[in-house]
């Protein structure tokens, strides 16, 4: 059986800097791209239950199109995924400023995010897995955010064909942190996924106003179109007359997931299957929610590599996270992070159709 490997191919430069994508490969027939720029997942290559190989990301076509104006595809999302209200908040009694984006809102860490930063990048492989390491420094007041944070977030692709994100942070002064990754799936990569069921273990979601800052607490999705405890068809679930869904134009909420039975623990977070079960992805985590997002936004103006377009409902956003707004809500868990504190968190994307893994949830 041939051994997983980590390679480095230049992919072009942003600015004066140069950029490469490394292609982790399990040796098992999946494979990753990751780029230094954004940390962006470029694509996920993963055989469906005949063997035949295709990528489970929507991608763009070029580095270009990558510093241009998109959607964050792909990208890892700093130093605050999701948003914060009016870019402000307080935080040991001092008042804090991030560059609203969105709405008159912070969105994703702001303007000039981690998704627009070249990472230091470090490969290996041994004949368990293939690993890329990315480590970046945000300095003091970036984005408006207090303290200086060094992040480190490693890819690990294994011979089961298990895509596992770890993220990691430490701060030389009281912050608040939020990290993820943006990944658009479609696990047909044909540009749709209303033929896909989604099921997402959570009992609660929060609902949001016009400008998709949480109303209130989380409250039951039972009775709701929100209610994805069982699998359900995303086609039936984004096209429902409920004003939540109607306002965003699909899906793009914060479901609180069900608490694990060993407090920091991994557990399924959602299951993610194309029409004809050819495919099934299962995102394992330790965060305490997971953003689904439809692309409610694509318009068909971005193209994805060997053409064709980014289109409405094309993909979801599986975006595990800590709630949105928490710097703002007591009530919810912490993001703070202090000088004696690390953060971590780990996500791991499955493949239980290829018979090499997929546990049931809470093992």
């Amino acid at each position: 059986m041939p051994r997983p490997t980590a390679t480095r191919t230049p992919f072009g430069a942003h600015g004066r800097v140069d950029v490469d994508v490394w292609t982790l490969d399990s040796g098992t027939g999946v494979r990753a791209e990751i780029l230094t720029y954004g940390g962006i997942l470029h694509r996920l290559t993963v055989p469906d239950t005949q063997g035949r190989p295709a990528s489970v990301v929507r991608s763009l076509e070029s580095l270009d199109a990558y510093t241009g104006e998109n959607p964050f595809f792909g990208a890892l999302i700093g130093r605050f995924a999701n948003r914060i209200a009016h870019g402000r908040f307080t935080l040991d009694g001092t008042a804090h400023q991030v560059p609203p984006t969105d709405r008159g809102h912070a969105l994703h860490g702001g303007p000039e995010g981690f998704h627009t930063r070249v990472w230091h990048a470090e490969g290996e492989a041994d004949d368990k897995s293939a690993v890329l390491r990315l480590t970046l420094h945000s300095p003091a007041d970036d984005m408006g955010f207090p303290g200086a944070l060094d992040v480190t977030v490693t890819y690990t692709l294994d011979t089961a064909g298990t895509l596992a994100l770890d993220y990691t942070a430490t701060t030389d002064r009281a912050t608040v942190v939020n990290l993820t990754n943006h990944a658009y799936f479609d696990l047909t990569d044909r540009g749709d996924i209303l033929g896909h069921t989604l099921q997402v273990d959570a009992g609660h979601y929060l609902p949001v106003d016009g400008e998709g800052i949480p109303e209130g607490p989380a409250v039951p999705v039972a009775g709701t179109p929100f209610d994805l405890t069982a699998p359900q068809l995303l086609a039936e679930r984004v096209a429902d007359p409920h004003a939540q869904v109607r306002r965003a134009g699909g899906f793009d909420h914060c479901w609180v997931l069900d608490a694990p039975a060993t407090p920091g623990a991994l557990r399924r977070a959602a299951r993610l299957t194309a029409p004809d079960a050819a495919r099934t992805m299962e995102v394992w985590t330790t965060e305490p929610g997971i953003q689904v997002y439809t692309a409610n936004q694509l318009d068909g103006t971005l193209t994805a590599p060997g053409g064709g377009s980014h289109t409405r409902h094309g993909a979801v956003c599986l975006e595990t996270q800590h709630l949105p707004d928490s710097p703002n809500r007591p009530d919810q868990p912490t993001t703070v992070l202090r000088p004696d504190e690390i953060f971590t968190s780990r996500t791991e994307l499955r493949f239980p159709h290829l018979g090499r893994g997929g546990d049931a949830p809470g093992d």
